[in-house]
């Protein structure tokens, strides 16, 4: 297959030592996003894989180098490269949300869709697999919704369920146990708010944990409540918890239903929810795919891979029925 190449020009020493990264490091970014192989000397790239991928990587070159006039972070490549992967799609206008991170916004269509049925819907389910910024931006429109006053308080809330390790006993008070099961609700506030101002808030009653099991019961009223992992809940957790919703309040359920940690046999409270709600006026559902996947290029092949594992696995059982 005969390589394609491309010469930056004009020649830009420093946009292309930041094009490039330390040890090329943005240069095998790209190369893992687009599955080719890039040679280069001086501002000449030689690129070896399949026409239409060698093409794209092209474009992210050169879009690369005309915004290298500062250095790129990782951050920015891995970013950038989402953004040009879904620039052949009519992306609309993201909702402004109100955080701390002014830049913040739907990257993909799906994902700007998500936050358009939060800020629209009561209740909304996003649904898909790891790394497409399901809990991320459901954080983000809490945070929205709490700097805008739409709502007094954020509840984050999660089933315990170990991803196949078991735990055993976790010392400490009621908050210090279920830490470790909030973390990434945790690390998406200090980004959006900043440590300080979480603490504080955290202090006041203004975020809170209510760790699902003792739920229920109560009725959240004037809360943005986000349920993460909801994969992991029972039909019945689902159900209590989708009751427990009060007047002025807002809704996010987010999971991924191919990696469910519950006992074998066990059926997902989310799996249901999907089925018994759908047409339900009022609840709002987003299913994003790996093409939304806004993390390190090969989580989206990863994801690609098992899916074609678990398409084959599931056909050769069908045949030997």
């Amino acid at each position: 297959m005969k390589p394609t190449e491309i010469t930056l020009h004009p020649l830009d020493n420093v946009r292309l030592a930041n094009l490039c990264g330390a040890l090329d490091e943005n240069i095998r970014q790209i190369e893992t996003a687009f599955d080719v192989t890039i040679a280069r000397r001086g501002e000449h790239f030689t690129l070896h894989g399949s026409v239409p991928q060698a093409q794209a990587a092209v474009r992210a070159l050169r879009h690369f180098y005309e915004c290298a006039d500062v250095s790129l972070s990782v951050d920015d490549l891995q970013l950038g490269l989402i953004e040009l992967s879904n620039l052949s799609q009519a992306v609309p206008l993201a909702p402004v949300l109100m955080t701390r991170k002014s830049e913040l916004h739907g990257r993909t269509p799906r994902q700007v869709e998500y936050l358009r049925q939060i800020q629209e819907h009561d209740i909304t389910f996003g649904i898909g697999p790891a790394g497409t910024g399901k809990t991320y931006l459901a954080v983000a429109s809490a945070v929205d919704a709490f700097e805008r006053e739409h709502v007094e308080r954020i509840i984050l809330t999660r089933p315990a369920v170990e991803a196949g390790e078991r735990l055993g006993f976790l010392p400490g008070d009621l908050a210090q146990k279920v830490d470790p099961y909030l973390r990434p609700l945790y690390d998406a506030l200090y980004d959006l708010m900043g440590f300080e101002r979480v603490t504080k808030l955290f202090e006041r009653g203004c975020i809170e944990i209510a760790p699902l099991a003792f739920m229920r019961g109560r009725t959240l009223s004037r809360a943005f409540i986000i349920l993460d992992e909801a994969q992991n809940t029972t039909p019945e957790q689902m159900k209590m918890f989708l009751t427990r919703i009060g007047i002025g309040s807002r809704a996010v359920i987010t999971g991924d239903l191919t990696q469910v940690d519950l006992p074998r046999g066990h059926k997902s409270g989310l799996a249901e929810a999907a089925q018994v709600l759908s047409e339900v006026r009022g609840v709002a559902f987003t299913h994003f795919l790996k093409e939304d996947v806004v993390r390190h290029p090969l989580v989206a092949r990863i994801v690609a891979a098992y899916e074609s594992h678990t398409l084959a696995r599931n056909q050769q059982q069908q045949n030997q029925q």
